[in-house]
């Protein structure tokens, strides 16, 4: 039998066949999608498809860009790395690159943040978080076994997470799988909105119901939830939620995967806030878009919650390619880029565009619930779908047309570009989502 792989993939309607029979897209209905684009390089905030054509890529593919692709900086550091040691067992032993990067994260983090447990990427950090949570307390003897998070999360998709995050409306073939998790609502807030005040009330009578002696922890995405459209909140409520659970004897999560590293504003969203978590989860623009990294960090008051002189009281968790030195590596190289003063003047150059393309976008008859937190600004399409229909797809296709990669949430068209995007670019971009929205909107 002769074997229909090529020697060589130089065609991308080679690559494009093989493609179609044999990989599986996440987040894709294989039956209604468009043919999927080969891209065969990137370079600053720009994708090159094999077709020739330029995506200027808005969503930093997925959130996980920061700098840039390519960037030359962290490309070397991977590079001489992988000359010295590609991966070792983290069980037992330790590498420099691992060392390094937990003590610098651990000197940037808020509220004594200085243990670093490693992982694969968002979802495994969050499920370390909620398996370090509810076996503190077991080792402690506590009978804390319940977890609370906020309506509308997304916290990933292996099954802790999604039990954290039952309500996004992804999981509806699981549910019968998810461990119990109570639901406190989300007083997701806009510029200008009237009622966020009486819905933060609501909100923290709720969560007042729900606290009790048996809660475990709290997670949630501080300031923004992503996948749920980019809702907002307040940072003073979200800093009375964590004292009021605190008060209750539980621990806060923050979920950082993609709030982290700057897409505030600031290093991380919990430096909006006057309270600090006990534990919070990394992963997305950890390493620059580069290679798959996560992190768990935790007190040491929680660490000592796992010493003693029995392996029943260790944490028994980990993965193949805990601390992999080539992700630590790029984690190095994109860190040094992440707090130099260019890109903190990146920051502030991006959300004062967003800011200012605000009032063109609120004035707009076709858009609504417009808001901006730090390098983020979303806002909704009057009367152009639901999340899960087409217009999703159809948005995508709108703005592709137009040389960018947008990836709406139903509605709810999101920039969150690249630190090295220009202001010219956002200008590009801003004509785009006001475009759309007098293609696919209609007036209130």
């Amino acid at each position: 039998m002769t074997s229909s792989f090529p020697s060589a993939l130089p065609d991308p309607s080679a690559l494009l066949d093989l493609d179609a029979r044999h990989v599986w897209h996440p987040f894709t209905q294989a039956r209604t999608a468009p043919e999927t684009q080969v891209i065969v390089r990137g370079e600053g905030p720009y994708l090159y498809a094999a077709d020739g054509t330029r995506l200027l890529d808005m969503v930093s593919s997925w959130w996980v860009n920061l700098h840039g692709h390519a960037h030359p900086a962290i490309a070397g550091a991977i590079a001489r790395q992988a000359q010295e040691l590609e991966h070792v067992i983290f069980a037992g032993f330790t590498h420099a690159p691992a060392v390094t990067l937990a003590a610098r994260l651990a000197a940037e983090l808020p509220g004594g943040l200085s243990r670093i447990f490693y992982s694969d990427n968002g979802s495994t950090a969050v499920e370390a978080a909620l398996k370090i949570a509810l076996q503190a307390g077991f080792n402690r003897g506590e009978t804390r076994t319940r977890i609370l998070a906020f309506e509308g999360g997304y916290h990933g998709d292996t099954f802790g997470a999604m039990s954290a995050g039952a309500t996004s409306g992804f999981y509806a073939p699981f549910q019968d799988k998810l461990f119990q998790v109570d639901f406190v609502p989300y007083p997701a807030t806009w510029a200008g909105d009237p009622e966020v005040e009486a819905k933060e009330r609501a909100a923290l009578s709720a969560l007042d119901a729900l606290l009790g002696d048996d809660v475990a922890a709290i997670v949630l995405e501080p300031l923004v939830q992503g996948s749920a459209g980019m809702r907002m909140a307040r940072p003073a409520y979200l800093d009375e939620v964590v004292r009021r659970v605190r008060a209750a004897g539980g621990l806060v999560i923050f979920d950082e995967v993609m709030t982290g590293f700057g897409r505030t504003g600031r290093l991380w969203a919990a430096r909006h806030l006057s309270e600090a978590p006990d534990l919070m989860c990394l992963s997305k623009g950890i390493t620059g878009g580069f290679l798959p990294l996560g992190v768990t960090a935790a007190t040491e008051e929680l660490y000592r919650a796992f010493g003693g002189d029995s392996f029943a009281q260790a944490f028994a968790h980990g993965h193949s390619y805990t601390a992999n030195p080539l992700s630590c590596a790029a984690a190095l190289a994109s860190l040094d880029l992440t707090l130099s003063p260019e890109t903190a003047a990146n920051w502030e150059r991006i959300g004062a565009a967003h800011e200012r393309a605000m009032s063109e976008l609120a004035a707009h008859p076709h858009l609504e619930r417009v808001r901006r937190c730090g390098t983020i600004l979303a806002a909704e399409i009057r009367g152009a779908g639901e999340y899960g229909g087409n217009v999703s797809l159809e948005l995508r296709q709108f703005f592709a047309a137009r040389g960018l990669l947008l990836r709406p949430l139903g509605n709810v068209v999101y920039l969150l570009p690249p630190y090295v995007v220009t202001d010219e670019q956002l200008g590009q971009a801003y004509a785009a989502f006001l475009d759309a929205a007098q293609t696919f909107g209609r007036p209130g």
